[in-house]
Parts: C-alpha cells; structure tokens; sequence
C-alpha cells in the first residue's frame, strides 16, 4: 500500500468555496473547520463498540476501515503538514483522541495513519513540545513499537526520530525509552526479522540518534542481555530468543546493504558509535561468531564494493561518510585482534593496503580545488559546500591513514614480498602511502623502507630519492 496516499479525487471545490465566504477556514488555508469537526468526530465514535464504520467477518479477524473513512482520514494526513492545520488539530485536543484510539483501536490501517498524523504535527516545535509533555501519549506511542504491523512500525518510528531530533524534548525521550526497557527487544527484533527496507532505515535512524543523544543508553544497550518480555501474543507459548544489539545491527546492515546506501550509511555508523566504548568493541569480538560476520561484512564491502579500481573517483564524494564509518570499525576489530583468533593478519593485510590507498589516491583527487566561478552570487554557496565536503574527506583520509599505519606496523617480509608479486603494492602505491602517511607516522613508513631494502633494494632507492627527509 502506497505511503500516506494523496487525498481522493471527491468534489471539495465547493465545500472549500463555502468555507471562504463563511469564514470557515483554518489559518489562511481553505480547509473547512467544519468539515474537520465531522471528521474527527468519526473518530472519536470509531472505537465505540457500537459504531457501523468498522467491519469484521467475524471477532477474530483484524477491523478494517471503510474505503470513505480512510479516504477522510487520509486527507487529514496530508493536511497535517500544513502549520496551521497541525495547530487548529493541536487546539482540537487531536493527540488525545489519537491516544484513545491507539489504545483502544484494533485496526492496523487507522492507527498507521493516526501515529502518521501526529508525526505530521511533531514537525512543529510547538506541537512536538506539547505532545512529548504528554507522558500518558508517550507511553501508548512506545507502546506503538510493540506492533506487529510495518506501516504503524514505521509511521512510529518516523515520530520518534523527528521528536528525538528536537533539541528541547529529547532528553525527555531518551528517559522515557531507558524507563521502558521493552524497547530495546522490540527494536532488536526488528532490525534482526523485518524485510522491509523503509522500516530497517528509520528504525537505524533512531538507534543512531538515541546512541549519539546519550552514551549511558547506549552502554545500556550494549551490556543488556534480555529485558521485560514483549507484549506480543504470537510469542507467549515459545521461548523468547535473547537479542543482542551487535547481531541485531548487523541483520539489519545485511538487509539493507543493496537496496539502500543512506541506510547502510546510518548501520555503519552505529557500528562506528559502538567502537568510541570499550564494551562496544568488545560486543563485537569477544563473540566468535559476530566478529567474524562483522569483519566479513566491513571487509567485503571495502575490498569489494566501495570505491573500486574502475570506479571514477568523483565517486568518493557520494560514499565518503560510510566509508569513514566502515574503516573506522574495521580498524578497531583490526587493532583488538590480538585476542582474536578468528582473524588471519596475513590474509587480510594485502586486500586491505590496496583498498585503503586507492581510497587515499582517490581523495587526494576530490580534494583538488575546483576552479573559480565567474557568478559570484553562488561563490559563497560552493565555497560553504566545498569545505563541507572538504571537512568530510579530510576525516575519510585521517581514518584511512591510521589505519594504514596499523596495518604496515604488522608486515611481514613474506607478506610485503607477495604484494610486490601480486601488485597489491608498486612505486605509485607506495609513493601515495608516503605521501598521506608523512610526516605524523614517519617510523612507519621508516620500518617499511628497512624491510622493502631487504626484498627491492631497487624501489626502496627509488622511494628514498622521492622522500629526502626520510633517515634509514
């Protein structure tokens, strides 16, 4: 079913001509209070045991909405983007109907679209300030995240992130959500079951605010186990499985990995929240199982999907910010596997030197200055885009060199002397590598002359004559 469908094709032309002249608008729009009366008044009798709106072949089976309520209703969805709309609902005391049909109401389609509305109005700074001082409304939208149903999944999610994103309430939910440990299970079974791409990149979404709002949470989340049981009946005769945040994240990355880049971007990140801890890091390797599907994961997209030899490199522009992420990540499993056996340093280390060069060539070419623009009215405009840019490839590059760093500090003799053979290492990537890696990491760089002296005499000359302030 298609996301917050636009209003029925119906003849409104004249009701909203009437409510011109009769001074029936709402703000400067021409929406019909009065047709918005009767339409929340249906709303209100909606729940009501005894109204003939709601139809059902028997009492087991879920309600559905008749085609002209939804129809009605969904036209107040798309109006709610509108200020003065959300106010005159706000003023209309809306969030407290929606809470009464939220937790009353067995009918998928009108809570999506009641959770849809109120994440509308939640745009507004006012409103959204309002309905999260409600903490009776905040307890049935949580509660919303024990659904079953995706669309109602997603539209809660959606407010969650949008009021999460204000600064002025979202501590309020961060408490609230740590006040209800049931969340994090139900967060967790979806981003570990669903299939459905939209719900996986909002619900990432939100993880990764909540993670970046506030590390206790996230500790939290990271030390927990298992919590309160879910209240969903479709689970009360098995036996929970335990979620856990690594496993749960990882799925969810899995899943989303082709079909959505700023999806996967957001996973990345998470993953990358998760290693500014220790307890992050360790929840990834200290689990034999979820480090090595983790590695796998990072490492095949940076060997095998992300910036590319026939890639062009303008490319980088577009994957700059998951790729920071999944590098960052990969280097601190890198610099961890000490502990770990799971991980062979000799099969990873060659893949790992050409991918991270060629992503160092290819920002050394993104970071060429563009030329000067003969419009100056835009001047100012690119000059503010390119230093963004600019700022986000210089992290791409500082994160790529430490890691490069790590990685040369553990060569061996065999390993160099194989990526010599295999290509993996030549003057051009070695001169890059200098190039980035000078001076801040020069004893690395001075190490890997002394052992290149021992294999290719002839290129570490060559190297040396490049680089005259290296001593070896």
């Amino acid at each position: 079913m298609d996301r917050n469908p636009s209003p029925p094709h119906l003849c409104r032309e004249e009701e909203e001509d009437e409510a011109v002249a009769g001074g029936d608008c709402i703000g400067s729009t021409v929406y019909s209070k009065h047709w918005l009366f009767g339409v929340l008044s249906g709303l209100i009798q909606i729940v009501n045991p005894e109204n003939t709106r709601l139809s059902s072949h028997d009492e087991e089976q879920q309600m559905e909405l008749d085609e002209e309520m939804e129809n009605e209703i969904c036209r107040v969805w798309d109006m709610s983007m509108d200020e003065d709309v959300a106010l005159f609902l706000q003023e209309f005391n809306t969030p407290d109907i929606f809470m009464g049909i939220l937790a009353k109401s067995q009918c998928p389609r009108l809570r999506e679209i009641c959770v849809g509305i109120l994440g509308n109005m939640a745009c507004f700074q006012e409103i959204c300030v309002s309905i999260s001082s409600n903490k009776n409304l905040g307890q049935v939208l949580l509660h919303c995240l024990y659904d079953s149903d995706p669309p109602t999944l997603l539209e809660t999610s959606r407010l969650l992130l949008t009021c999460l994103s204000q600064t002025e309430v979202a501590s309020v939910w961060v408490e609230r959500i740590r006040e209800h440990p049931a969340v994090y299970e139900s967060i967790c079974f979806i981003m570990s079951s669903s299939t459905n791409v939209d719900l996986l990149v909002k619900v990432g979404e939100v993880v990764d605010k909540l993670f970046d709002l506030d590390e206790k949470l996230m500790l939290e989340w990271i030390r927990n186990r298992a919590s309160q049981p879910l209240e969903q009946p479709q689970q009360d005769s098995e036996e929970r499985p335990v979620f856990r945040i690594v496993p749960s994240v990882l799925e969810a990355a899995k899943q989303v990995r082709s079909e959505n880049l700023e999806g996967l971007d957001v996973y990345m990140h998470i993953f990358q929240l998760l290693t500014t801890v220790d307890d992050g890091i360790q929840a990834i390797v200290q689990c034999p199982d979820a480090g090595r599907d983790t590695w796998n994961l990072l490492f095949d997209l940076i060997c095998h999907e992300f910036c590319q030899t026939d890639d062009p490199p303008i490319i980088l522009q577009e994957q700059k910010t998951v790729l920071a992420s999944i590098l960052s990540v990969l280097s601190a499993i890198y610099t961890s596997q000490a502990k770990q056996e799971y991980l062979k340093i000799e099969k990873v280390n060659l893949p790992l030197i050409d991918s991270l060069i060629r992503v160092l060539q290819n920002t050394e070419h993104c970071q060429k200055k563009p030329e000067t623009s003969a419009e100056s009215n835009t001047g100012e405009t690119k000059k503010s885009d390119f230093m963004e840019d600019d700022l986000h490839l210089k992290i791409l590059k500082d994160i790529s060199c430490e890691f490069l760093s790590n990685i040369f500090q553990t060569l061996t003799k065999e390993t160099m002397a194989q990526g010599l053979t295999e290509g993996h290492l030549n003057k051009q990537k070695c001169s890059c590598a200098f190039q980035n890696l000078l001076p801040l990491y020069s004893h690395v760089v001075e190490d890997f002359l002394k052992i290149l002296h021992d294999i290719d005499k002839s290129l570490a000359d060559d190297l040396e004559k490049s680089f005259p302030s290296l001593k070896v």
